[in-house]
């Protein structure tokens, strides 16, 4: 298709620009925001293909922005008239306001990803075909009693237009294999899963060597829980994995370092800035410009160019991740992290990849200094309160550590805890980091957007444990 999305409207450049101008010369900032989205997904469960789809969806969102207020109406119909009623309705914000318009963001040379659209290729039939194999390859084992695999693509095209003339546009690629199995003995059934993605066309990974290591992945970690016992519950020395673990470090600490939160102080850091909130040796960033990852963007969603952003740095708080709005707001300089789920959405701060440096630590340096603690591999969901801080994580893979060396596996291990202060109880930092395979996605008020995240190998001290037995 044509990708510029401006010869989709019924009227010229000038023609649109001229409704923006209009719309927008007594706001403080806001932009149009056009979007044409493909995505295709494909689901294979217990023994057959269950699901297909396919959806196209295109349309504009027009805002602006005068002081904390901001007015914002979309569309489906990519015309001049829908376009001048969106401008009538949103410029009712800024009447009688006198603000001064931002300039606009400088632009950027650097693609992060190709504009491959990877709902073509390979085909459907090809895409149908793959999962029934990954079906056959894991029922070659006898314990094994049912197989999930999903395969999902998107192929994003944005248009930012600013008031001040500034245009900026952006093809976004998405590609995502998840696998589920669940094995049993007797009456009991376990699950393990695996899944990868990212800004790519799927060719990287679903080779037969790339989804069969998927599938082992998923097939191992099915295994481990059926001989999990019981996890025991009680505070505890608590080391976790590389990887997708950082997913707790995006939860109980990333949210809370968005610059909306900050700003209306309804985050456990409010007014932290400056100050010691995690050990000695925790650096966190959010970093949205590594090639080809999930939570990646040449551009954000205001058209401002994604940065390297170290939000922690040796324990103390140095910055927060910043829309346009919030940065103008609390004096600060956008960061990249304006972001929406769609043209239907105005862009609040959302991460890109959130990660932890590594430290010096080896892994097994960090197990062997347990006496007795938790092991924790993998974690399932969780639940985070911003303004307090306190999280809730389930572990779908665990262990338990006794005299430095990992033992039993256990099922049931929930980590429970209070953001700030468990960066307080990190100890040891591994020399590990590592982000994850490509499978985040993060909610927040009612929008979801795809993340990454990531961290070394942590030690943790005397972190609360719930588990089933004492």
């Amino acid at each position: 298709m044509n990708t510029d999305l401006l010869t989709l409207f019924d009227g010229d450049e000038a023609a649109i620009r001229s409704v923006l101008n209009e719309t927008l010369g007594r706001a403080d900032d806001g932009e149009l925001f056009i979007e044409h989205i493909q995505s295709e997904s494909l689901s294979f469960d217990n023994g057959r293909l269950k699901g297909g789809s396919f959806n196209t969806d295109q349309g504009f969102g027009l805002r602006a922005v005068a002081g904390e207020a901001v007015g914002y109406a979309h569309s489906g119909e990519l015309s001049l008239a829908a376009l001048r009623r969106a401008g009538d309705a949103v410029g009712a914000v800024s009447r009688g306001y006198e603000g001064t318009y931002s300039a606009a963001p400088h632009g950027t040379n650097r693609k992060l990803y190709g504009d491959e659209n990877p709902i073509g290729a390979p085909s459907f039939e090809e895409k149908a075909a793959l999962l029934t194999e990954i079906d056959a390859y894991l029922r070659r084992d006898p314990a094994v009693r049912q197989v999930s695999a999903s395969i999902a693509a998107s192929w994003q095209v944005v248009d930012i237009l600013r008031a001040d003339g500034h245009r900026m546009h952006d093809i976004r690629p998405m590609t995502r294999l998840n696998i589920s199995v669940v094995v049993g003995d007797g009456d009991r059934q376990e699950t393990g899963s695996f899944g990868t993605g990212g800004r790519r066309g799927f060719g990287d990974f679903i080779t037969r060597e790339s989804w069969q290591k998927s599938a082992d992945e998923a097939l191992r970690q099915a295994h481990v829980n059926l001989t999990a016992i019981d996890a025991p519950a009680g505070t505890m020395d608590v080391v976790l994995s590389s990887g997708w673990p950082g997913v707790m470090l995006h939860e109980a600490v990333g949210h809370g370092l968005e610059g909306d939160f900050n700003r209306k102080k309804t985050s456990a850091f409010a007014g932290l800035l400056g100050q010691q909130v995690a050990a000695k040796g925790v650096t966190v960033v959010d970093d949205g410009t590594i090639d080809a990852r999930r939570g990646s963007l040449t551009i954000d969603d205001e058209g401002t160019p994604s940065a390297y952003n170290v939000l922690i740095e040796d324990g103390k708080l140095v910055g927060y991740m910043q829309d346009r709005q919030n940065a103008r707001l609390m004096g600060m300089t956008a960061t990249g992290n304006g972001r929406r789920q769609g043209y239907a959405h105005t862009p609040m701060p959302r991460m890109t990849n959130t990660y932890m440096l590594s430290g010096d630590k080896t892994p097994e340096e960090i197990i062997s200094s347990v006496k007795k603690g938790l092991y924790a591999v993998s974690f399932g969901g969780g639940q985070v309160d911003i303004t307090s801080g306190k999280f809730v994580f389930g572990c779908t893979e665990a262990y338990l550590i006794e005299d430095g060396k990992i033992g039993a596996p256990v099922k049931g291990a929930m980590l429970i805890g209070n953001g700030p202060d468990a960066m307080q109880r990190v100890s040891m930092i591994g020399n590990d980091s590592k982000l994850d395979t490509g499978i985040g996605n993060c909610g927040k008020a009612g929008q979801w957007v795809p993340v990454g995240v990531g961290q070394p190998h942590l030690r943790m001290d005397q972190i609360t444990v719930g588990g089933t037995r004492a």
